[in-house]
């Protein structure tokens, strides 16, 4: 039962780092910044920066995700 539901879960086998590659492949830091707004998007962004401040700030981490799931649904 868990891993039907899994199959439908677009973040399973997903890390936080390929997500946060992806958006930046896609949007580029100044449009992350604009949506999120979160100073580890703003100020000398990296990706090793806004790993360390999303696995600490679990809001944050959310709204990257949901932002992540928007950019797949986009696609179809």
């Amino acid at each position: 039962m868990a891993e039907q539901q899994q199959a439908n879960n677009p973040l399973h086998g997903k890390t936080l780092e390929m997500i946060l590659e992806a958006l930046v492949n896609k949007y580029g830091w100044p449009e992350m910044a604009y949506r999120i707004r979160i100073n580890c998007f703003l100020t000398d962004p990296s990706i090793k920066s806004s790993l360390k401040f999303l696995r600490k700030t679990p809001w944050a981490r959310k709204k990257v995700e949901d932002m992540y799931v928007e950019m797949l649904s986009d696609r179809t």
